[in-house]
């Protein structure tokens, strides 16, 4: 059958074990999923995720405190990523059919001296740190120093990340941006080729109050290629796009487009899109689990946030038609369990579930994220691109 309506929601970083080629980023051993699980000893609880098949990816070693059960309600099964990164740039755009296969910038030593002078020369601003920083230690570290030199943070991760971070009382989120939009306009070629600008607004009295906000923006590298929401929409399937999807596709390939602040939020807006009459593809980043938890090593935390998703979809299951489809996954691991602070290079767990179906099967490791957006080509009826392959016949049968 077609669905009318899929539903794609992106766990960002909520990876399910290290990948293959894990070796090659540092990553044996990484497992997102299983470390939260084991931080709480099993005593946790995803009931909606279980019966979709969540604890029945993987039953040699199963997820601590999310057992296989016998008939999940939905398809299950893992991706693996072949973009040559682990930021949430590379899982998307592959997802959408355009794998990232060049090699992005990172600056373990920091940016060069010429980048830093010529953002400090636009900004008129001191620039501070330049170097691999976590986001929330930089600003307890750091932020005193910039809010009394009105200067900016400028830091990155293990990622293809230039991130800046400012006082929101200091430098207004509306600077902010156009410095953040200057910077972008400098790492668009080799060999400073960035995926992700990134403004990180904070407010706060002192080093033991300041707290980024939700004015986050991500100026991201204009996709490269033809993605597959060009595809849709160019084929005039609507594309709705939550949380930072607008930003990792530059707005490309997007009908409508809405800013988040939470996890919490962007599930309203999902529940908003569920209560829509129209047909395509409605696509949301959940972005929580990485920024708030991933990256400061909270295991705890985030399955904190997982059951508090897990919440809420209860609601999503409930409000879904027949011929509508639920497709959820993640763009990456961030393993809180782990060393260090950034992405886990791991296999990301697939959910596919419609109330049409009258039980659920594997579907075994996809070799290439880029099968979520072929199956969605697929259901619409628009010309597959160059990489992947549709798992629509496979969830389809006897549906």
């Amino acid at each position: 059958m077609a669905y009318k309506r899929i539903f794609g929601i992106v766990l960002d970083s909520v990876g399910i074990g290290a990948a293959p080629d894990a070796e090659k980023y540092g990553d044996v051993g990484s497992d997102t999923l299983g470390h939260i699980g084991a931080a709480f000893a099993g005593d946790w609880s995803l009931p909606n995720l279980q019966r979709l098949g969540l604890g029945n990816i993987r039953t040699d070693n199963p997820i601590p405190g999310v057992s296989p059960i016998a008939e999940p309600m939905g398809y299950f099964g893992r991706m693996q990523e072949n973009s040559a990164g682990k930021d949430s740039m590379d899982g998307h755009w592959e997802m959408m059919g355009l794998p990232v296969e060049t090699e992005l910038a990172t600056y373990p030593e920091g940016f060069p001296d010429d980048l830093i002078t010529k953002l400090a020369e636009f900004s008129k601003h001191p620039i501070l740190v330049n170097k691999p920083y976590s986001g929330t230690d930089v600003i307890r570290d750091y932020g005193d120093e910039a809010v009394a030199q009105k200067a900016l943070i400028v830091y990155t991760s293990g990622d293809s990340v230039l991130q800046i971070a400012a006082h929101e009382s200091v430098i207004p989120v509306e600077e902010l941006y156009r410095i953040c939009e200057y910077a972008r306009s400098l790492v668009n070629e080799a060999p400073n080729l960035i995926g992700r600008v990134i403004a990180r607004p904070f407010i706060g009295l002192d080093a033991e109050s300041y707290t980024r906000t939700s004015n986050r923006h991500d100026f991201t590298l204009k996709p490269t290629g033809v993605t597959d929401l060009n595809r849709l929409t160019d084929a005039g399937v609507k594309v709705i796009g939550i949380g930072k999807i607008n930003d990792i596709f530059s707005g490309e390939g997007i009908t409508e487009g809405y800013h988040t602040e939470s996890n919490m939020d962007g599930m309203d807006h999902v529940d908003q899109a569920l209560e829509q009459a129209f047909t395509g593809f409605c696509f949301t980043n959940l972005v929580d689990f990485d920024a708030m938890y991933g990256h400061r090593r909270d295991p705890i935390g985030m399955g904190n946030a997982l059951m508090a998703f897990d919440q809420r979809l209860g609601h999503v299951l409930d409000a879904l038609k027949p011929d509508d489809l639920l497709i959820m996954t993640a763009d990456h691991g961030n393993d809180p369990g782990f060393k260090g602070t950034d992405h886990t290079r791991e296999l990301v767990p697939l959910l596919a579930y419609s109330p049409s179906m009258q039980h659920g099967e594997t579907l075994d490791l996809r070799t290439t994220f880029s099968d979520f957006g072929q199956t969605i080509l697929e259901n619409f009826n628009v010309p597959a691109g160059p990489f992947g392959k549709s798992f629509l016949t496979a969830i389809n049968q006897e549906n």
